[in-house]
């Protein structure tokens, strides 16, 4: 039994995916190779984790994040932004292409690149919300000499 709008259901969708997983999966690969990311610290998991962050707004399941996709994204990280805003957003990560969509060759530009987008800093500083999180349960560590002022 499918969904109302799609009489094939989750499994065309599963499958869908896993098509776009595929074929981020060979640009990552790209990536790895690339000699311009040879420096790159843990190259690998980051371009893993900027793969899942693209496929979870890549909402029209096209291999895009058009700006309902970025609007959607940014309201989640409870940022929501204009029209104007998202359009300048896209330009920066796109290189001021007047694109309609954040390819995800764009998207990894972006986050391995020097350009400071607006959008990369809000990824960045939402991941480093995340590990803080995660590091602080359990106890305080003991305190050394290095901490000392």
């Amino acid at each position: 039994m499918g969904c109302c709008c799609c009489p094939t259901g989750g499994k065309a969708f599963g499958l869908l995916k896993s098509h776009q997983e595929e074929k981020l999966n060979s640009i990552n690969e790209a990536f790895l190779t690339d000699p311009q990311y040879a420096e790159e610290e843990d190259l690998a998991s980051k371009l893993e984790m900027f793969k899942n962050k693209y496929m979870e707004f890549d909402l029209n399941d096209k291999g895009e994040i058009d700006i309902m996709g970025l609007k959607r994204m940014l309201e989640k990280l409870g940022l929501a932004k204009t029209h104007l805003e998202l359009k300048k957003m896209m330009s920066e990560v796109v290189g001021g292409a007047s694109k309609d969509t954040i390819s995800y060759h764009d998207f990894l530009n972006m986050m391995l690149g020097k350009r400071n987008a607006i959008l990369k800093l809000i990824l960045m500083f939402e991941g480093k919300g995340k590990e803080q999180e995660q590091k602080e349960v359990g106890p305080p560590r003991r305190k050394t000499f290095s901490d000392l002022p």
